[in-house]
């Protein structure tokens, strides 16, 4: 029996549900990831209360993000194979069911392995998840259409790091850390029930399912999975005795990813299409996301943990203090995904970019006499940033591309985006450990310093983001 003649193919679900169809299956989307990302970024606040109770130093409290962030990453490049083998529903269901469990089990755990444990599984679900609505987007919309409806999904997930560290910094004042590992479960169960509604069983583009196909690049997986984790443990270590099995870790990691671009040169399925990086708008563009990904992450690490341990606010405090700033950004969102369908994605990408930079050099002047109005005005100026940014990006990087090429597109610019952000929040652990080393008597310093490292950082990414070329949006699925 032909797929599309089944009753929950895509073609019988859009004639059932007429044309709002596209905006349910967006919707459904937009609610697991916002799980996820929820999931990733509400940790955070938690980090100072955490790190008391299971004696964590900066270097190992990190690895509750770097390690969400490093799994996320890897899990990212089998989406396509998964989709194409297990179809839209059966993967997204399964992959909301490892996220809610691992919050759950998180939650309970009383050992910090087990907790930590338990974030890589949610990174991996999250990994599966997060390339999956701008596949839907690419696929299901039209090219007038789709800078609105990133726009408008954007505007949905964003709700969720703008109310997430508000609603975190309560939960752990109230009832300690183990309560944001259950915040997730709601989301899950909704996502899930709208999933068995909504989702087709098919493939992307309306294609059966292909359990015969290729199988799944194991060899391809595991050498990338040995250069991210061997890079991210190498910058660990990169400090005083232990710089020389750092500088050999990350030499373990610049030789797996010459064997992984070989191997997936060489492979006839590649887990990542490298083809994608001979059109310019794409090269270009996942540059940005990892540049972008480093200051984004870290920083989303670093402001809570300065809130709490420069400036003495408590979890609560510093969650309200980022919340006009998620809101100024879900506000424009929308704005920028309509601009997205007029307006060249390179400048949209660029003036994001150095909004970003600036906030984070403003940051620099914020001390414990600082009044709270004016730290959450320089957040909000990074949020605008972010807002003008988020719609642009994915867009503007896959344009041209042919549909065959759509969901490694996605997958490979969404991986670049978190793999900068697990090296971001590494990074970031790991040099503010070392200036707060440097600075015993004076933090504040120490964490200038380091916001100043990141401001640098985004900066850079304006030199790849002017070369993405004229707005055009991808090529029509």
């Amino acid at each position: 029996m032909p797929t599309s003649d089944l009753p929950h193919s895509r073609a019988a679900l859009a004639e059932r549900f007429g044309p709002s169809y596209r905006w349910r299956v967006l919707a459904t989307v937009m609610i697991g990831t916002v799980a996820s990302i929820m999931a990733s970024t509400i940790v955070n606040v938690a980090i100072p209360d955490m790190s008391r109770v299971f004696s964590l130093g900066q270097e190992r409290a990190q690895w509750l993000s770097a390690g969400f962030m490093g799994a996320m990453t890897l899990s990212m490049l089998t989406t396509p194979w998964l989709l194409e083998r297990y179809g839209y529903r059966h993967t997204y269901i399964g992959a909301v069911t490892l996220l809610m469990a691992g919050g759950i089990c998180g939650g309970l755990s009383r050992w910090f392995d087990l907790v930590l444990t338990m974030r890589v599984a949610e990174g991996l679900a999250a990994g599966v998840l997060q390339p999956i609505p701008a596949i839907i987007v690419l696929h299901a919309f039209g090219a007038g259409e789709r800078g609105k409806a990133m726009g408008i999904f954007g505007f949905g997930v964003v709700l969720a790091p703008a109310v997430g560290p508000s609603v975190g910094g309560i939960l752990v004042e109230w009832f300690g850390w183990r309560s944001i590992f259950f915040v997730v479960t709601p989301f899950c169960l909704i996502a899930m029930a709208m999933a068995r509604r909504y989702l087709p069983i098919g493939a992307p583009g309306g294609a059966p399912i292909s359990r015969a196909g290729g199988r799944l690049d194991v060899i391809g997986l595991g050498l990338i999975a040995v250069a991210v984790l061997a890079l991210l443990n190498g910058m660990v270590y990169l400090n005083g005795e232990t710089m020389a099995l750092g500088l050999a870790l990350i030499a373990c990691s610049v030789v797996a990813t010459v064997g992984f671009v070989v191997h997936q040169r060489r492979g006839a399925r590649p887990l990542m299409a490298l083809g994608l990086f001979a059109h310019r708008p794409f090269s270009m563009g996942g540059l940005v996301a990892f540049i972008y990904g480093m200051a984004l992450f870290g920083s989303t690490y670093l402001v809570p943990v300065f809130m709490q341990e420069a400036l003495h606010l408590p979890p609560s405090q510093a969650g309200a203090v980022l919340l006009p700033a998620g809101i100024a950004l879900a506000l424009t969102i929308p704005v920028a995904g309509r601009l997205a369908d007029r307006v060249a994605v390179s400048r949209l990408v660029s003036l994001g970019l150095l909004l970003l930079a600036a906030s984070f050099f403003l940051m620099l002047g914020v001390g414990t006499g600082t009044a709270l109005g004016l730290i959450t005005l320089w957040a909000i100026i990074g949020r605008l940033g972010l807002g003008f940014v988020l719609p642009s990006l994915n867009l503007g990087s896959m344009h041209g591309l042919p549909d065959t090429l759509i969901s490694h597109g996605s997958s490979t610019i969404n991986f670049l985006r978190q793999l900068g952000g697990a090296v971001g929040i590494g990074l970031v652990g790991n040099v503010l450990e070392w200036r707060l080393h440097s600075h015993a008597t004076g933090p504040i310093v120490a964490f200038h310093e380091t916001f100043a490292l990141v401001g640098a950082i985004t900066a850079c990414a304006v030199l790849a983001a002017v070369r993405m070329g004229p707005r055009q949006t991808a090529a029509a699925a």
